[in-house]
């Protein structure tokens, strides 16, 4: 199928797409989102203390949902999803926005959010292993390069909070396992591209994935019914509008600009600046190790970003 031609489409360039340069949207879009999600990390067990996961995510994605689609029909884009896509629109919500919004959620409540937050950028990485096992694509050199460095970033990050991961190993675990969910939904982008708007796209899925987590919230939720105090309840507004919304309209955004591979590397900052929030607001340590790390990473995602090669992948 070819890509939309509108760069508010969502979908996915092939991997192996010649260059053409990195749009200047692009490159706008991803230092929004850099900022969004990663000073959200900080937020997730505050957002928590009042009311369950499940209920959180629910409402999150719920309220996100009607939002993104309310602005698309005011801007007179259409809300159909032609049927041929809806397979994918589905596994692509299951394998990310579902397995995301519980399992990093809880990482953060377990380990430190900073630490979640690296957790689950392994993204990358994991997209990377699956598409070279399941359809033998090897990233080229300079992606292989940026792979390490983004991994030696995070790795050196990691290194001060080795206790949280024995102390808590299902935060490792579930970190670990939402940077997989994320992979394997942009990877069903990649191969089966939904040419609808970003807008739409984002509020289709955020809604798809409330049913689950509102099943869930009936389900796992204690105690009765009650109104959180006004903290909670602005908190939450706020993840709704700008991290659950903006965010994730900025990243599908992303995936239908960039060339999987470069695109599944973008978040890569996302970590250095959850670890910055986390000194400011929270007194985290900001040393040499994480100046190291912030080096690493910069370097990663300049190597993918700033010059353009012939071509993105052998």
């Amino acid at each position: 199928m070819a890509r939309p031609a509108s760069s508010e489409s969502a979908g996915t360039a092939p991997a192996t797409a010649p260059a053409r340069g990195i749009a200047p949207r692009a490159l706008l879009l991803l230092a929004v989102l850099t900022i969004v999600w990663g000073s959200n990390w900080a937020l997730f067990p505050l957002a928590v203390r009042e009311i369950s996961v499940w209920t959180f995510r629910s409402v999150a994605t719920i309220g996100s949902g009607l939002l993104l689609l309310g602005f698309a029909w005011l801007r007179g884009q259409s809300l159909v999803v032609p049927r041929e896509h809806w397979p994918a629109l589905v596994a692509a919500t299951l394998l990310y926005l579902v397995v995301w919004n519980i399992c990093s959620t809880y990482a953060a409540i377990l380990i430190p959010s900073g630490q979640a937050s690296l957790l689950g950028s392994t993204m990358p990485l994991w997209l990377a292993l699956i598409t070279w096992l399941l359809f033998g694509e090897r990233p080229s050199r300079r992606v292989a390069l940026a792979i390490m460095l983004g991994t030696t970033g995070i790795l050196l990050l990691m290194t001060q909070k080795l206790s949280s991961y024995a102390d808590a190993p299902l935060g490792l675990v579930l970190g670990l396992l939402a940077g997989l969910g994320w992979a394997a939904g942009t990877l069903v982008l990649t191969r089966r591209p939904i040419a609808i708007p970003a807008t739409v796209l984002t509020g289709w899925q955020t809604l798809l994935t409330s049913i689950p987590l509102t099943v869930g919230a009936f389900t796992f939720s204690e105690g009765g019914w009650f109104m959180p105090d006004w903290h909670t309840i602005a908190l939450i507004t706020y993840i709704v509008v700008v991290p659950v919304s903006i965010g994730n309209v900025c990243w599908f955004a992303i995936v239908g600009l960039l060339p999987a591979n470069i695109a599944g590397l973008s978040p890569i900052l996302v970590p250095v600046v959850a670890m910055i929030t986390g000194a400011i607001a929270l007194g985290e340590p900001f040393g040499p190790l994480q100046w190291a790390a912030m080096a690493c990473n910069a370097s990663a995602l300049g190597l993918v970003l700033l010059r353009r090669p012939a071509r993105w992948c052998p």
